[in-house]
């Protein structure tokens, strides 16, 4: 994991050690660099991660997206469970090889919601993929 210029976010480490024994982990997902602002997350494309013909599967965008929101949005509540209630992906450009890199920001944030934006791009900065999403504020037991 790395650090981000604008400051690392303390659970940062914590959370990726979790997630590598998740889907996430499993998927070969990295966490890049989490703070207040934004999300970055990425993985390295290898064959099990496309589809058909040839191309990285929609489910792997589609994750990365959701998760790098997932992770935004628990920042802005890290005293409450978040659930992602809504999720839009936008599939702009097919990419095969390399590295795929997510980043999230928060877009608005209410009592009970969240929305949040990614955007995918290849490491050359193409965008591939982006998306929205809500995810509904569930408060923890006491």
């Amino acid at each position: 994991m790395k650090a981000d210029s604008g400051g690392t976010h303390p659970d940062m480490e914590h959370w990726g050690k979790i997630a590598e024994s998740t889907f996430w982990g499993f998927l070969g997902c990295e966490l890049e660099s989490l703070s207040e602002k934004k999300v970055v997350v990425s993985i390295d494309i290898k064959p099990h991660h496309l589809n058909l013909i040839g191309i990285l599967h929609g489910g792997v965008h589609a994750t990365l997206i959701d998760s790098a929101m997932g992770l935004i949005a628990m920042i802005a509540r890290p005293q409450d469970n978040v659930v992602t209630s809504n999720l839009s992906i936008n599939y702009l450009a097919p990419t095969e090889t390399g590295r795929v890199i997510v980043t999230a920001e928060l877009i608005h944030s209410s009592r009970k919601m969240i929305t949040t934006q990614a955007f995918a791009r290849t490491e050359n900065g193409d965008l591939c993929a982006f998306g929205t999403g809500t995810f509904r504020v569930i408060n923890k037991p006491v």
